[in-house]
């Protein structure tokens, strides 16, 4: 009775487009009135103070920062240009460099919104250009904005982490060979799509300029190696990395590329605080609802179900491959990892996945939810920064998806892929 009233007071609220951390409270609320769950008001309180009260979780502001950071600090044109300098020369030319280029913005930000927006005023209007249309430029950087919640430091392998008990650092290693071959999929697409509309590369960098355009940008790609080098040599954890990530990227800012002042990176701190603390709402909310769930033993009973509809690890991993899908179309990778996790896990731990393997898979499967409608965040910034309907945009992008997903059923089947730099 509690599992169905709490289920359907989600759905509905959702369906009348209720903010997800309001509709996961009022499930909550109306529950305990409504049910004999056994927990109170005051429960609830302390519950949400006690999710956000963790050090593992203090990752995530400081990433936050740190990626706006360096994305006020004149990053971005700096990664194009070298970008450019190492692959506009390959059919597609300035595509290619537009999601390399948003490859190397991921490993700074964590955040495929970000990513998006930092790199969709420089890429857009420069695709355009050299004769990409608007609406296929603004479907390449929503889908190469993705990424950015893929490759480290990506904040929901943090929050997966934090909720599951893995350890970031193997998430953060394992993550680096899935994001790459989205990115690899992505130029794939690029260079079939310029041969089809004869769209000229760039002329190939002599070697003096690739040179040049690697000391440009070389302050903002030390960050990514110092973060995994750090975590992954023991030298700090997580958390003390994501401090060190923003001391370094206010070093490079101010004192290394000078493009913005004191005050204007202040600015970064009030816009970082906001996203914080909408991010830590959601958590808080989440955890709630997700305790419902545990004490009702619905992790337990989806268990359960999943095998009683095979055995076969194959189904099996489809079947959790299509919930991610489906539940990405409409939810935010926070929530979605929050909600899940604690189902999923021990699924597919039971075939015999191993938890860095799981969080991987989630990940890369709820980023394409940032691409797919009716949630898809990507797709109205890229069609906002081109000037071009979300609905055309929608239309370009369906290559993109497909290639996408074929990614993650590749991750998803092949640990390997993900494993394969983990120490047993």
């Amino acid at each position: 009775m509690a599992t169905l009233l709490l289920t359907l007071v989600l759905l509905v609220s959702l369906a009348f487009g209720i903010p997800i951390v309001y509709s996961f409270l009022l499930a909550a609320a109306i529950t305990i009135l409504l049910a004999d769950t056994g927990i109170s008001f005051t429960f609830m309180a302390q519950s949400m103070t006690v999710a956000v009260d963790s050090f593992p979780l203090m990752a995530v502001p400081f990433f936050i920062l740190a990626g706006f950071i360096m994305g006020r600090g004149g990053i971005s044109k700096r990664l194009f240009a070298l970008a450019n300098a190492l692959v506009g020369h390959l059919p597609g030319g300035i595509g290619v460099a537009a999601v390399l280029t948003a490859m190397f913005f991921s490993a700074i930000s964590g955040s495929a919104l970000a990513t998006t927006a930092a790199i969709g005023h420089i890429m857009i209007p420069e695709m355009v250009r050299v004769g990409y249309t608007r609406r296929y430029s603004a479907a390449l950087i929503a889908a190469s904005g993705a990424i950015g919640v893929v490759l480290p430091p990506s904040i929901p392998l943090v929050l997966f982490g934090v909720v599951t008990g893995t350890s970031i650092g193997d998430l953060f290693i394992a993550a680096v060979i899935p994001g790459i071959l989205m990115g690899l999929a992505l130029m794939g697409w690029v260079i079939v799509h310029a041969r089809r509309n004869h769209i000229q590369a760039s002329t190939r960098s002599t070697g003096l300029e690739r040179l040049q355009a690697l000391r440009g940008s070389i302050g903002g790609l030390l960050m990514p190696i110092i973060i995994l080098g750090g975590i992954y040599g023991g030298v700090f954890t997580p958390t003390e990395a994501a401090v060190v990530a923003v001391v370094y990227g206010l070093v490079v800012s101010l004192l290394f590329y000078r493009e913005s002042t004191v005050h204007e990176i202040l600015g970064t701190f009030g816009r970082s605080a906001i996203s914080t603390s909408g991010l830590m709402v959601i958590v808080a909310a989440a955890v709630v609802f997700g305790h419902f769930l545990t004490i009702e033993g619905v992790p337990e009973t989806l268990v359960s179900s999943i095998s009683g509809v095979s055995d076969n690890p194959t189904v099996i991993i489809l079947l959790a491959v299509l919930l991610l899908l489906l539940i990405g179309t409409f939810m935010d990778t926070i929530p979605a990892i929050l909600l899940t996790s604690p189902v999923l896990v021990p699924v597919l731990a039971e075939i015999g996945m191993d938890p860095i393997h799981i969080g991987v898979v989630v990940v890369v499967l709820l980023a394409i939810g940032f691409i797919t409608p009716p949630f898809g965040p990507n797709v109205f910034i890229a069609a906002d920064t081109a000037k071009v309907s979300s609905e055309k945009v929608l239309v370009s992008i369906v290559p993109g998806l497909l290639l996408l997903i074929g990614v993650a059923l590749i991750v998803s089947f092949v640990p390997w892929l993900s494993m394969v730099f983990i120490s047993s």
